[in-house]
């Protein structure tokens, strides 16, 4: 119980750190402006941009979930992507057999996808099927003699999810997929 304390007390100090730091960055950036430094007022202004993308990046990091049975996951890597939007992966190993979990959330790919679910002829041009997979349509494309295939879901029309599996079956692509929490995915602001 008293563990449990300290780890609610350091999250709820980093994130009152993360929003006090925010809001002193936006507030020397207008101070910066109204005296006719515009250099250091962008300046400040992206730092603030670039804590506001890390956060959404730690929000992010939350939703991945457990290592199923058998597999080990690695850590949570996120970062900014071109265009302002925001992309995290995790990796998850068994022997040979890996599975990578990207999200990406204001990104610019995602309406580039949007329209592969708009238009299922494209979707399905190169062998992959429309599938619905916990209540989220799916683009599943799986190579049986490789051992191969991706698994997109666009969520909410904010995020793109994408599954890759190597040397791995499509049902435990799937199990992956299912054991994405989007209700919470969908919370994330």
């Amino acid at each position: 119980m008293e563990k449990l304390k300290a780890v609610i007390s350091i999250l709820m100090l980093s994130t009152m750190i993360y929003a006090d730091e925010i809001s002193d960055s936006i507030n020397e950036a207008l101070t910066k402006y109204n005296g006719g430094d515009l250099t250091e007022a962008s300046n400040s202004l992206n730092y603030a941009i670039t804590l506001i993308s890390q956060k959404k990046g730690d929000a992010l990091s939350g939703i991945f979930p457990k290592a199923l049975d058998g597999w080990e996951a690695e850590e949570v890597n996120s970062s900014q992507i071109f265009g302002g939007g925001i992309s995290a992966d995790r990796q998850y190993n068994k022997g040979e057999s890996s599975i990578s979990i990207s999200m990406a959330s204001d990104s610019p790919m995602l309406q580039a996808t949007m329209m592969l679910f708009s238009n299922p002829m494209f979707a399905t041009a190169d062998g992959a099927k429309m599938e619905t997979i916990n209540g989220q349509k799916a683009i599943v494309k799986y190579k049986p003699e490789d051992k191969n295939g991706d698994v997109q879901i666009v969520v909410g029309n904010r995020f793109l999810v994408t599954v890759n599996g190597n040397s791995v079956s499509k049902e435990e692509m799937i199990e992956y997929v299912k054991s994405i929490d989007f209700a919470k995915l969908l919370e994330t602001k």
